[in-house]
């Protein structure tokens, strides 16, 4: 079978690339729409710019941020960016289903909880559990 082509809110990637970005702003939500209408702050219009560079470049280049409010638009599509995550940058490939999200939301800044055996002292029986 055919992979079935992305649409966002009934319209084609090629549609989305070639949109001004005052009529993409109205398919958006809410939140995002009182955003990106507001303009975008310095931190922001920084990273768009070397977006920009890095889609006329061509070549693999990871564009690192620490904005992680950043709203994903149809021209960031392909490019591979490095979201900061608290400790270090987790490189994130944008793919057409991302449109519409922030970039924060691909790069968790929390660890999953793995827990195992109590520690010593936690209760009374575990002063008796040999140390390794």
């Amino acid at each position: 079978m055919a992979k079935k082509e992305f649409t966002y809110r009934g319209y084609s990637m090629k549609e989305l690339e070639k949109m001004p970005m005052d009529k993409f702003i109205t398919l958006l939500p809410s939140r995002k729409r009182r955003t990106l209408k507001r303009d975008f702050p310095e931190r922001q219009k920084k990273l768009m710019a070397r977006v920009r560079e890095a889609k006329k470049a061509g070549k693999e280049v990871i564009v690192k941020t620490h904005s992680r409010d950043m709203i994903i638009l149809p021209e960031m599509v392909g490019l591979k960016v490095g979201i900061h995550q608290g400790n270090g940058f987790k490189t994130v490939t944008i793919v057409p289903e991302m449109i519409g999200h922030y970039l924060g939301e691909f790069a968790l800044t929390r660890k999953q909880v793995k827990h195992s055996a109590p520690g010593v002292g936690a209760t009374k029986s575990s002063l008796y559990v040999p140390l390794r």
